[in-house]
């Protein structure tokens, strides 16, 4: 791809550079599940931190994915799922063996009888397994969360193949068109499932049933992709995006406090779950966008703030592991709930630093010395220093991520 294309090159486009706004609202996102499962009578809303996260997802790996295919031409889809892995799985298997190990020693606790969970939690399966695919459904417990997880790495088992595929035949913004017209496929099918009267575990958990969150995201980052900085597209949506970002970012708050998913058959049960996840996915897609268009606006900065952006960039992925199962331990041992929830934040936080300290960074650097080279090839002796060919990576994060 070439200038001449009229679309993004990297190191130029929207595209470019780290978004510290974006690790910032990582961090409101934890904490919105954080308070849906310790304090959810004051914030039932908080489940849709998961639709912000999935949106979110979706725009920073198809980012990825796209600044390497710009500047190298391919995508090894090897090293991006070796990279996955490196990312993800250490600090989950350190989770799964911790709850395991306490449990035998201490059975009576809240983390006892979880081994069960252990193999569809780090087998990326604990969504099919919530609503019965391998049998009797499960709740998983302490390691109940790790649906999300499951939700994201069945996507990209898929996503990368397709969107290379659209990107052999098409140009990157007929790309973009063609995977919204994918995500629009995706809510038909969950409205089908719905009206048919699926139970709510299958609606859901499905990585069917959720991928049009994860699409809303990449539609976006293939959008961004395509736009010139500085073209009349970028200055219409940078127009937009400074009355854009108050109301989506109003309605997201909003729902936080207010909204209560429907969780009883009815006419509010068929609407929501046909359309709200789609809707609460637009919001996070505009509010994104709204924070990469503006980056010096009220939102942006705040988000940016290192209180916010830095827990979000390395604290984000091991808060959400460990928030629930060190809630389910306190539970038997402290009776006063904002007690309670002021030690689970505290414990949550340090063993999320715990694991991003000794699990997650180590085993990250261990894992990008070795797999860079094979993405980024030395140069020929004698050809003087090779120009960076990706610009700077964001982090591969989903509740992270």
């Amino acid at each position: 791809m070439s200038a001449a294309d009229g679309e993004a090159v990297p190191g130029a486009g929207l595209i470019a550079g780290r978004k510290h706004a974006l690790d910032g609202l990582r961090t409101i996102a934890v904490a919105g599940v954080f308070f849906f499962h310790t304090a959810t009578e004051s914030m039932p809303g908080g489940s849709i931190g998961v639709d912000v996260f999935f949106t979110l997802s979706g725009f920073v790996i198809t980012l990825l994915i796209m600044k390497e295919w710009m500047a190298t031409g391919r995508l090894r889809l090897g090293i991006f799922y070796a990279r996955r892995l490196a990312r993800l799985w250490p600090a989950l298997l350190a989770l799964c063996a911790v709850i395991v190990g306490v449990g035998l020693v201490f059975p009576a606790s809240g983390w006892g009888g979880q081994a069960g969970f252990v193999l569809p939690a780090a087998g990326y399966v604990m969504n099919l397994a919530h609503f019965g695919a391998f049998g009797q459904s499960i709740a998983g417990e302490t390691l109940g969360p790790t649906w999300t997880l499951a939700v994201e790495e069945q996507f990209y088992l898929v996503w990368p193949l397709l969107l290379l595929a659209m990107l052999r035949f098409w140009r990157v913004r007929t790309a973009a068109v063609a995977t919204a017209a994918v995500a629009a496929a995706f809510v038909l099918n969950r409205f089908l499932l719905v009206n048919a009267g699926q139970p709510l575990a299958r609606i859901y958990n499905g990585p069917d049933t959720r991928a049009d969150e994860l699409l809303a995201g990449c539609a976006l980052a293939l959008l961004f992709t395509a736009v010139r900085k500085g073209s009349r597209v970028h200055n219409a949506l940078a127009s937009a995006a400074r009355w854009a970002a108050p109301v989506a970012g109003a309605a997201l708050v909003a729902a936080l406090f207010l909204l209560k998913e429907p969780d009883a058959p009815g006419a509010w049960f068929n609407t929501f779950w046909s359309v709200g996840p789609t809707a609460l996915a637009v919001l996070a897609a505009v509010l994104i966008g709204s924070l990469v268009l503006q980056p010096a606006g009220f939102f942006s900065r705040f988000l940016s703030h290192p209180w916010l952006s830095r827990p979000g960039r390395d604290l984000s992925y091991g808060m959400y592991l460990w928030h629930l199962p060190v809630y389910l331990l306190l539970m038997r041992l402290i009776p006063s709930l904002p007690l309670r929830i002021a030690l689970t934040a505290a414990l949550t936080v340090l063993l999320a630093y715990a694991s991003f300290r000794f699990v997650e960074r180590p085993l990250r650097r261990w894992a990008n010395k070795r797999l860079d080279p094979a993405v980024v090839p030395s140069p020929p002796a004698g050809t003087g220093p090779a120009k960076p060919a990706m610009p700077e990576r964001e982090p591969e994060g989903q509740l992270a991520r």
